[in-house]
């Protein structure tokens, strides 16, 4: 088979050289070489050469590809002694699998993403044409070698029931949940790496009316959510000679032109929080937005550390917030999976700062209990269906 997605290969370089191909590999392009290369082939024979193609020339790789494809996998990971890590949403587990080259793997797949990766460029971001998204970083940058982080990329959204029925929450809150959306609140989604912000984020989306126009904005489109009028704003890395750049900051500020009924922030992570959240303040209703943190006690300074790369005082960032953000929702993760931990509001600190208080916490059987601050919550998600009995 290896010398079959060899000539494959050299077809559709030869494709591309002479000008009859496009000018990126598709998967048009490497069915066009599969049929055309030497050799007389039934046609099973033909389909698995055109798999084992499409998956060393448009995916990841014989060895990979199979794992990114696996629905449970969010990530795979290789390091630079060729070993391979993958995360079904219950922590890292190693592969038997080696990979003899995690350095030529990395610069190819670098290169289907349309990014540079070498010596002089030794850190890449990407998409493959799948929409996998890709890391990578090469020696001595990386002391072990070249290091290659995969993110898989949903085909659909979770309906929220999924999400529930694999124990995100119980039904008090997938009640409140709902009830967020329905209710037009601005919700911050907090957590860790991989506790499952974009996965919620997109669920809750799905439950958006029809009639009302998203628009997503992110380093890498990510949010896909079951909805009829989606638009994704994603940024524009500078290019080698560090021009050309589109920052989250900038693509913000457009958003706002374009008539959104929602606005969302794949990941709020520097500058651009001051355009999120005064764009919330000028009445852009029903957005989100994700944020790192390690409990929602944390997202307040979280937020006033973003406010200091957009050069705001704490003092700006708190008055903003406040109007802004009717509630945050901290997702956690542990050996059992992803679950909603804590759900909580934004309140004035009497000293010119704000603090988060707690509304809802993660009860033993999984579900939300009321905390001190539910009456503040419920009152914002007065009139949503079922709000007022948690």
């Amino acid at each position: 088979m290896s010398a079959g997605v060899d000539e494959v290969r050299r077809a559709v370089v030869e494709a591309r050289r002479t000008g009859k191909g496009e000018e990126m590999v598709s998967p048009g392009l490497v069915s066009r070489a599969v049929r055309t290369s030497p050799g007389v082939r039934t046609d099973a024979a033909r389909l698995r050469l055109e798999r084992a193609a499409r998956s060393e020339l448009l995916g990841a790789g014989p060895v990979l590809q199979p794992l990114l494809d696996d629905p449970a996998v969010t990530d795979v990971l290789v390091n630079g002694d060729g070993s391979v890590w993958v995360d079904q949403g219950h922590g890292l587990v190693v592969r038997r699998e080696r990979l003899p080259d995690p350095r030529r793997l990395a610069t190819r797949l670098a290169a289907a993403a349309g990014q540079r990766l070498d010596d002089g460029a030794p850190v890449a971001e990407g998409r493959l044409p799948d929409g996998t998204r890709l890391h990578a970083v090469l020696g001595p940058l990386s002391a072990e070698g070249a290091t290659i982080s995969l993110r898989t990329v949903r085909r659909r959204a979770f309906e929220l029931a999924e999400l529930a029925a694999a124990g995100l929450t119980g039904p008090r809150g997938v009640q409140v949940l709902e009830a967020l959306v329905a209710s037009r609140a601005n919700v911050l989604v907090s957590g860790a790496t991989g506790s499952g912000k974009t996965t919620l984020v997109a669920s809750m989306l799905s439950l958006v009316p029809a009639t009302e126009r998203i628009l997503c904005i992110e380093e890498a489109t990510e949010l896909a959510p079951t909805h009829p009028h989606v638009l994704h704003l994603q940024v524009r890395r500078a290019n080698v000679q560090g021009a050309g750049e589109i920052d989250l900051a900038q693509l913000v500020r457009t958003a706002m032109r374009m008539r959104p009924d929602r606005l969302v922030l794949g990941e709020c992570r520097g500058a651009e929080v001051r355009e999120v959240l005064a764009a919330l303040n000028t009445g852009h209703d029903g957005g989100w937005a994700t944020v790192h943190a390690n409990a929602a006690a944390d997202v307040p300074a979280r937020l006033i550390a973003l406010g200091a790369m957009a050069g705001m005082p704490p003092s700006a960032v708190a008055v903003q917030a406040l109007a802004a953000v009717d509630a945050i929702v901290h997702l956690g993760r542990d050996g059992s999976g992803r679950y909603v931990a804590q759900v909580a509001v934004l309140r004035d600190d009497g000293a010119g700062g704000m603090r988060s208080d707690l509304a809802l916490v993660r009860g033993a059987g999984g579900d939300l209990a009321p905390a001190e601050a539910w009456p503040h919550l419920a009152r914002r998600l007065d009139g949503a269906a079922g709000a007022g009995q948690p």
